[in-house]
């Protein structure tokens, strides 16, 4: 084990030198406003990237070709590029912590800085602040927590975030699609789709970890990311973190549950207590256990598992909430079910005389086994309803606080507001869904416009005139699934 390459890769215990990754010029006040500080600034940072690239690929390289060894050498890559990168991945227009810095006012002195935090980080008098609470509406009307960090924790918990994922990447399954680099939501969407239409899938175990983020066992998760990290300095760091508390109504409380949902590092602290406690051992059962056919894919807390058997979904799921258990974790008992779902369970429940099957959510989008033109199997997607009217909500409350804006304002306002609804909803299947919303919205609009006099003159021609002119018009944005996935997955 005393291979130089090895030991620079961070598998043995040898303490690499503080100063490794560290910019060589000195770093100047810059004049905001001057093109050729812009210039150099950005160079700057595009150096920055590729030196903290090249460091992470030998990381990367050795997680992929020995599995089970523990990285004892990590800490030398959170640099000042890590640093800087992890800054202007940031937000521009995020809220601001308990510190109450801003990402503009950080930038204002951003080398001097990052010099400074780095400098803290490494000598170990970097102290985290507690999050503060806030609370965001969800679609069934109740609240979600989220903590937001401050500004600095944020930044060292971005570095710290890429360096881990240059380890776990190589580790994590497949159908696990959550807050992953090069993977988003469609993705998810696309696999399932896939599966569903091509896959021997009659039965759906529709499953949701209920308050996972506030339920994670620090204890354990900490003895997960044991496994692989074994640089001390880390998992302090991430212990840090985990104890830093969150304040609420002026008192800080500190619990040993939960990972700060909202935290720059959450989602990847997530991922990694999913991976040992459920990821691995549903691979496992797939292989070991089912009789028929099983797919799964997984984005974060949500999970669909599909089956070609009922017998194999309704052991998996006794499985699977015992397994959960053993992890101080638990199935929401309302959105927890196993339906009949898929092309055979159209030909099944039609002859049982039981109706159209139930239908499913994930990731925003009602799944619906439906039928062509031509009378054939069919997935539909079509946008949650819960979500739509709750968007719907919010664009009204929104369009009375702006209610003397200028029109063009107001427009330009509510386009970015469509386009945006547009860009994630917009899959095939959906066009009436997006239709309906675009129709809704510039309904809220002529009311809210009717409001602003007594004398007004919005009919309904001049309203539809001005909401073409301004709003995009519904059309479908994806591609099929299975010519997406083809194209990301070739086989």
């Amino acid at each position: 084990m005393n291979d130089p390459e090895k030991s620079d890769l961070g598998i043995v215990a040898v303490k690499p030198t503080n100063k490794a990754g560290r910019p060589v010029a000195e770093s100047v006040e810059r004049r905001p406003g001057t093109k050729g500080n812009a210039e150099q600034q950005h160079m700057h940072r595009t150096q920055g990237r590729d030196r903290m690239s090249q460091s992470l690929d030998r990381v990367r390289k050795a997680a992929r070709l020995r599995k089970k060894d523990r990285f004892t050498a990590l800490f030398h890559h959170i640099t000042v590029d890590a640093l800087r990168t992890a800054f202007y991945a940031l937000r521009r227009k995020a809220a601001p912590g308990v510190d109450g810095m801003t990402w503009q006012d950080y930038e204002a002195e951003l080398e001097l800085r990052l010099e400074d935090l780095h400098a803290r980080v490494q000598r170990g008098a970097y102290r985290p602040q507690p999050s503060r609470r806030t609370y965001i509406p969800k679609a069934d009307g109740s609240q979600r927590p989220l903590a937001i960090a401050a500004l600095e924790d944020k930044i060292v918990q971005g570095a710290t975030v890429m360096v881990l994922n240059a380890i776990y990447e190589g580790d994590f399954c497949g159908f696990s699609y959550g807050f992953r680099p090069g993977r988003g939501p469609h993705d998810a969407l696309d696999a399932l789709c896939v599966a569903i239409d091509h896959r021997k899938v009659s039965f759906i175990l529709d499953a949701d970890i209920q308050n996972f983020f506030g339920a994670v066992s620090q204890e354990w998760l900490v003895r997960f990311l044991e496994h692989r990290v074994g640089d001390k300095r880390i998992i302090r760091l991430i212990q840090k973190w985990l104890k830093a508390g969150i304040l609420e109504d002026g008192v800080v409380t500190v619990e040993d549950k939960g990972t700060g949902q909202g935290s720059v590092i959450s989602p990847l602290l997530g991922n990694i207590y999913l991976h040992y406690v459920l990821d691995l051992w549903a691979k496992r059962w797939r292989q070991r256990e089912a009789t028929g056919d099983m797919i799964i894919v997984r984005y974060a807390d949500d999970l669909v598992v599909g089956f070609e058997r009922e017998d194999d979904a309704r052991r998996f799921l006794d499985a699977m909430r015992a397994r959960l258990e053993e992890f101080e974790l638990s199935l929401h008992p309302d959105k927890t079910r196993v339906i009949e779902f898929g092309r055979r369970a159209v030909v099944n429940r039609k002859k049982s005389g039981l109706g159209k099957p139930e239908t499913f959510m994930f990731l925003g989008f009602t799944f619906i086994c439906g039928k062509t033109r031509s009378g054939r199997f069919q997935l539909q997607r079509k946008t949650r309803g819960d979500r739509m009217w709750t968007k719907l909500r919010t664009i009204k409350e929104e369009l009375w606080r702006r209610l003397h804006w200028p029109i063009p304002e107001q427009g330009k306002w509510l386009r970015q507001i469509v386009s945006g609804h547009f860009a994630y909803f917009a899959v095939p299947t959906n066009a009436r869904a997006l239709a309906a919303f675009r129709h809704h919205v510039e309904e809220l609009w002529r009311r809210t416009l009717r409001r602003r006099s007594q004398r007004d003159g919005f009919t309904w021609d001049r309203t539809t005139q001005v909401a073409d002119h301004w709003l995009p018009k519904p059309r479908i944005l994806h591609p099929w699934p299975d010519v997406r996935f083809a194209v990301t997955h070739p086989r």
